[in-house]
């Protein structure tokens, strides 16, 4: 059976969203379609809000609601200290911590050689801009324990290590990791015991 044009789209655009076959999204899209009107204008809504209300931060990259962000204008955190992480999910895990006073810097990604995933296609040359910019003394490589992390901390290491102090978070979390998935107490022991990397 064919299904009518306007369920059909709704189906393909919701396979189209990272971990959603089209099953899922079929039965996403039947889900849906038994919600009273007022709840899905209110979803619509929510959606297209996203474009309207969100933008990216000059200063750190993140999303927010104000340019700067919260963070990026809080005259109370240091300026001195920068963590680079590699998405908004991995920066509002480190915040759940409550032991980093410092700014951060969204890299947007990893170097992955396999998916030809390389430093100019990451956010490297307004981290380095930043930098010049002002007042950084110490980078803190907060990238996830994989191989692509692993990667990119040693490209950002080599190119960094001549001007700054360079720590990588240490103690309790284990190789292959996401931080994301890190418990708040894991987290904020391996920001509180990190390693200066060696020049």
């Amino acid at each position: 059976m064919k299904y009518p044009a306007a369920l059909q789209n709704l189906i393909d655009k919701l396979s189209g969203l990272p971990s959603v076959g089209p099953k899922t999204a079929e039965r996403y899209a039947f889900y849906l379609l038994r919600q009273s009107p007022d709840k899905l204008k209110s979803f619509g809504a929510a959606v297209s809000e996203l474009q309207d209300n969100i933008t990216v931060c000059r200063e750190c990259l993140s999303i927010s609601e104000n340019n700067p962000c919260a963070i990026c204008s809080n005259k109370e955190r240091r300026t001195d200290v920068l963590c680079i992480v590699e998405n908004i999910q991995d920066l509002t895990a480190i915040e759940a911590t409550k032991q980093y006073d410092g700014r951060y810097f969204i890299l947007g990604g990893l170097i992955n050689t396999i998916n030809g995933i390389g430093p100019e296609d990451l956010n490297v040359n307004k981290l380095l801009n930043r930098i010049k910019n002002g007042g950084v003394k110490e980078i803190i490589i907060a990238l996830n324990f994989t191989l692509e992390g692993e990667t990119t901390a040693l490209y950002l290491t080599k190119i960094l290590r001549d001007h700054l102090k360079i720590t990588r978070l240490a103690k309790g979390l284990p190789a292959g990791s996401d931080l994301e998935y890190a418990d708040e107490l894991t987290l904020a022991n391996a920001l509180k015991y990190r390693n200066e990397i060696s020049k």
